[in-house]
């Protein structure tokens, strides 16, 4: 059964059906762009969410991290930034396999709608004509026809009236001759064109309109289709970002399964970090004072006793109870702590100056370059304007490495030793001195300031150090510039970690470098 067959007639009825059906089409693109406008702002609210409670740099939080349950919190937040790129996901696909290919085939489908719909009034316009004109010639032959039997009868009179002369007769057989004969004309006009117009009709109801509705037909079942594979890309979209999403939640339980696991590390951390070295305080001697105060047992105890009794144990209390909080005196080499915090603050000092201190070495290569190139292209800019920041610089350089080298003196004091943390090895401390200096490189090496006893791990700065590892969970062909390609279960070294955007920079076991969405691996935990 088709249209053209069974609704040959119902011209009205398949415009109105078509056009709701476009119109269906219209109401679900809407629906989805709004469901994408949902999913968009959601994982808006939910990077705002992460990056709210993700510590600062240098913050409290931050400091905190190094406990398990801290860590936790953090691995959470990042999986939860990576839900939010999932939802982004969905959304872009959503936008892309959905609302833009429907909206490009809605288009094309109404094109093809309104050219069958035009064909189908045309053919009924011709038709219309036709008919209109089998009309005009048969009224046409029933008035000559009407016109000859009259002028048929009026010869017969004329034959007959004694009256009439032989010229009048013959005169009314010519006209009624010519009448009968434009008659017969007239007949054999209107049975051409009735022969011609049930041609055209046969020719539109049994051939045309079935055609053009048959068409139609098609048509509209092809909008159905593509609707209906529209409805299963809504769900299709987010099934695909199930087993991503899937690994995030994952990955939150196994945040929390590990701070479980690590409560006592968390003790034990808090006690190496913040345990004095100080021995536990021994018992208070006794001084009798009836038979009055031993002067060299009294001194050879917490202090010289003086006063009432009363009176004793509250100017001694912060000597019996060792976390009370006397200030003491600041000093520049934190003599004034136990030693085991001396050696901490000592240490997190190095690492504060060897930070600054690469920051002033990286900012002199740059103004190195940067003069060399106004040498070579004077056009480009004055060499000369450089030399108040290079001088600044150096001096920079110089007195940093001055204080290194003071607090490291202080580390060994302590019982230390000293660790940059940070990149930054005597590998470089020739670049320190003063760029725009006219020593040589050999008065640069021999420099006191320039040397440093670091360890061992630093003396190359250049050295690839991964911060860990992560595996592919899935495939990814890496076709975008600055990133890499990878398959499912392959092991990459971690370089960078996800900044926020979605992206991690790895390195592979050949050694190529490049970027890989964050949601597609397996970050190992940190040793």
């Amino acid at each position: 059964m088709g249209w053209g067959t069974e609704l040959w007639d119902q011209y009205d009825v398949l415009d109105k059906h078509t056009q709701s059906g476009l119109d269906l089409v219209e109401r679900y693109v809407k629906f989805v762009k709004e469901r994408t406008e949902i999913e968009q702002n959601y994982a808006k609210q939910l990077r705002n969410l992460t990056k709210k409670y993700t510590p600062k740099r240098g913050s409290k939080e931050e400091q905190e991290c190094r406990f398990a349950n801290q860590q936790a919190f953090v691995e959470i937040l990042n999986e939860m930034n990576d839900y939010a790129g999932q939802r982004e996901v969905i959304a872009e696909t959503m936008m892309l396999s959905i609302c833009l290919e429907l909206t490009k085939y809605l288009q094309d489908l109404k094109q093809e709608r309104k050219t069958c719909l035009s064909e189908a009034k045309k053919a009924q316009q011709t038709l219309e004509s036709s008919c209109k004109h089998l009309d005009n010639t048969k009224k046409r032959f029933e008035r000559e026809w009407r016109e000859a039997e009259k002028a048929n009868q009026n010869a017969e009179k004329a034959d007959q009236d004694t009256n009439a002369t032989k010229a009048d007769v013959e005169k009314a057989r010519m006209q009624a001759h010519a009448r009968t004969h434009t008659a017969e004309e007239c007949r054999n006009d209107y049975a051409a064109e009735l022969q011609k117009y049930n041609k055209e009709q046969n020719q539109f109801y049994f051939t045309d309109i079935p055609q053009i509705f048959s068409k139609l037909q098609e048509v509209e079942e092809q909008r159905v289709r593509k609707l209906a594979e529209g409805y299963v890309s809504f769900a299709d979209t987010e099934k695909r970002v199930m087993p991503i999403i899937g690994k995030c939640l994952e990955g939150i339980t196994k945040a929390g399964n590990h701070s479980y696991s690590h409560a006592e590390n968390d003790s034990v951390l808090l006690i190496e970090q913040h345990k004095s070295g100080f021995e536990r305080p021994g018992d208070v001697e006794f001084e009798d004072y009836s038979h009055g105060i031993n002067r060299a047992s009294s001194e050879s105890s917490l202090g010289t006793l003086k006063g009432k009794p009363a009176d004793l144990l509250s100017k001694n209390k912060a000597k019996l109870w060792p976390f009370s909080k006397k200030k003491h005196a600041v000093s520049e080499d934190f003599a004034h702590l136990p030693p085991e915090q001396r050696r901490k603050k000592l240490q997190q000092k190095m690492d504060e100056i060897s930070k600054e201190l690469q920051k002033e070495v990286d900012q002199s290569q740059a103004l190195e370059k940067m003069k060399d190139v106004y040498e070579k292209n004077p056009q480009m800019g004055d060499a000369g304007s450089l030399e108040p920041q290079i001088s600044q610089t150096a001096h920079n350089v110089e007195r940093l490495q001055g204080e290194m080298h003071k607090y490291e003196s202080w580390l060994i004091e302590a019982g230390g030793r000293a660790e940059i943390r940070h990149g930054f090895s005597n590998n470089n401390s020739h670049n320190t001195s003063s760029p725009g200096s006219t020593r040589s490189h050999e008065e640069k090496t021999d420099s006191p300031q320039a040397i440093y006893e670091f360890d061992d791990d630093f003396e190359d700065e250049e050295a690839f150090a991964p911060i860990g590892q992560c595996t592919a969970l899935y495939n990814f062909e890496g076709s975008s510039e600055g990133t890499i390609p990878m398959r499912e279960g392959e092991v990459f070294a971690v370089v960078e970690e996800d900044k926020g955007d979605g992206w991690t920079r790895v390195q592979n076991s050949s050694g190529d470098e490049g970027y890989i969405p964050t949601s597609y691996v397996r970050i190992s935990p940190r040793m």
